[in-house]
């Protein structure tokens, strides 16, 4: 995303927000919201809360990959992001793979 955009007054930023409801599905989000939102305003703005029946107090979400707090405040270009609870421990899940594909 070009960050020096021109056209777009300095009193707004874009954010794109992204939520992954099941494996290989991603929903994003284009918002355009005042300077000086958090993370909490975008999410509330992208509805995709609403949508998913998801409350906003417990959730675990972040900035490009990193988990930030609910008041985090938020710079032109930034991507937040939602992130679902583990169902299985990745080490877990790594080490039943390579038993399947050991038994093929």
């Amino acid at each position: 995303m070009d960050r020096a955009d021109p056209t777009r007054s300095a009193v707004t930023l874009r954010i794109e927000v992204a939520y992954s409801p099941a494996p290989r599905q991603v929903q994003v989000v284009t918002l355009e919201l005042p300077a000086g939102s958090t993370l909490a305003d975008a999410l509330r703005a992208s509805r995709l809360l609403e949508q998913h029946g998801l409350a906003l107090e417990g959730l675990r979400c972040g900035v490009w990959g990193r988990v930030q707090a609910l008041d985090w405040p938020l710079r032109d270009g930034d991507r937040v992001e939602l992130y679902r609870p583990l169902t299985v421990d990745p080490k877990e899940a790594r080490r039943l793979r390579y038993k399947r594909q050991r038994r093929a």
